[in-house]
């Protein structure tokens, strides 16, 4: 019975990740397609696809760049809306932007008898601008979750680390069980 209920878990951890990826892409195709009513499966998915493409390369045009840039001030001038557009507009630049913010993984030492620390990103060196002095902004994604705390340390709390901001973010983000 114990090798039963160890194959058993075997399996589930084979296929519960395997399942939920395959369902979460097939979720994605099916609302596009529900979204666009396309007939052909998928095809919502290759029209979504090409369609970014093509905005990605207007935006990059020379001749169209003018008319991003205006589209742009006009957002980021309305009131309510200049608050969603730029919080949403820094986020997706923060991960595929040229300025990449999660790109410096440090630890924070939270206790320094107990040497207890945290693994987060610093995403600003200083924030002398809002009147705090000797202190940097450290991201502290959290497990399971696309949510994080913005902390705020000082200097001398930060130790630098040198590894790859990918696997640091997967290691946070999987409650430190990821493995590769």
């Amino acid at each position: 019975m114990k090798r039963l209920s160890q194959y058993f878990l075997r399996g589930l951890l084979f296929l519960v990740p395997l399942v939920v990826t395959l369902y979460v892409i097939y979720w994605v195709f099916v609302k596009i397609d529900r979204i666009l009513s396309l007939p052909v499966p998928g095809m919502g998915f290759v029209v979504t696809i090409v369609f970014i493409t093509l905005v990605g390369f207007g935006a990059s045009n020379f001749l169209t760049r003018n008319l991003v840039q205006l589209v742009d001030r006009i957002f980021a001038r309305l009131p309510l809306v200049k608050m969603i557009y730029t919080a949403i507009k820094d986020l997706v630049n923060a991960f595929v932007g040229d300025k990449k913010s999660f790109n410096r993984p440090v630890q924070v030492v939270i206790d320094r008898e107990s040497n207890l620390r945290v693994i987060g990103f610093a995403t600003r060196e200083s924030l002398d601008s809002i009147g705090i002095k000797d202190s940097m902004a450290v991201y502290l994604p959290q497990s399971y979750n696309f949510a994080g705390n913005l902390i705020i340390v000082d200097r001398e709390q930060i130790i630098p680390m040198s590894a790859d901001p990918g696997e640091v973010m997967k290691l946070i983000v999987s409650g430190g069980v990821s493995s590769q």
